[in-house]
C-alpha cells in the first residue's frame, strides 16, 4: 500500500455516535500526530455552534462551510483527521476523499449500530438533524449515507462494545495487514 502522497495519515467517516472524535484522539495519541476534527474547523470559521449555523443560515450554508473545511484539512493536515457525519454527503468531498485513497490515504468508515449510538450521541439537542424523533432520524441518516459511507472506506471498524483505543487498536492490526498484502501483491 503507498504512503499517502496528500496530508492526513487517517480520515475517519461515519455516523454521529460511531465514535470519529474519541478514535481520532486515540489514534493521535498512540501516533504520536496531530488531530483535526472538521466540525471544530466549521464553528471556528463560522464563529457560532453547528446547531446555531444550522438555525440561522441553514443546511445548505453549513454543508458548504463542511466542504470548505474538509477541502483545507485534506490539503494541510498532516496528522489524524476525524470529518462531521455528514461531510461525505458533497460530491465534491467524495471526490476528494477517493482521490486521497487512490494516492495511497487511508478513510476508516466508523460504523456503529443504532443500539450502541443512543447512549453516545444522547440524543440531545445540539444535533439538528436529529430533531424530532432522534432514533428514527438517525435510521433514515444511515439508511440514506450507508452506502457512501462503504464505497469511500478503505477499512470498516464497527464500533459496537469497543472502547476508542480497542477501536485504535483493531485500526493499526487492519493497516498492518493491508501493507503486508499491499508488499506481497508487489513480490
Amino acid at each position: 500500500m503507498p504512503e499517502p502522497t496528500t496530508a492526513p495519515r487517517i480520515v475517519l467517516v461515519g455516523p454521529p455516535g460511531a465514535g470519529k472524535s474519541t478514535v481520532a484522539a486515540a489514534l493521535a495519541e498512540r501516533w504520536q500526530l496531530g488531530i483535526r476534527d472538521t466540525d471544530t474547523d466549521v464553528e471556528t470559521v463560522a464563529g457560532k455552534p453547528i446547531a446555531e449555523i444550522f438555525v440561522d443560515d441553514g443546511e445548505p450554508h453549513f454543508r458548504g462551510l463542511e466542504h470548505a473545511a474538509v477541502a483545507r484539512a485534506i490539503d494541510e493536515h498532516d496528522g489524524v483527521l476525524a470529518l462531521g457525519g455528514g461531510a461525505i454527503l458533497d460530491e465534491r468531498t467524495q471526490a476528494a476523499l477517493a482521490t486521497y485513497a487512490e494516492h495511497g490515504g487511508v478513510v476508516v468508515f466508523l460504523d456503529v449500530t443504532l443500539t450502541h449510538a443512543a447512549p453516545r450521541v444522547g440524543f440531545n439537542q445540539a444535533r439538528p438533524l436529529l430533531l424530532g424523533n432522534p432514533r428514527a432520524q438517525w435510521q433514515a441518516l444511515m439508511e440514506a449515507r450507508r452506502p457512501i459511507y462503504e464505497r469511500l472506506a478503505t477499512l470498516t471498524i464497527l464500533t459496537d462494545h469497543l472502547r476508542p483505543a480497542d477501536v485504535a487498536e483493531h485500526i493499526e492490526t487492519e493497516l498492518a495487514a493491508l501493507r503486508q498484502a499491499a508488499v506481497e501483491d508487489e513480490a
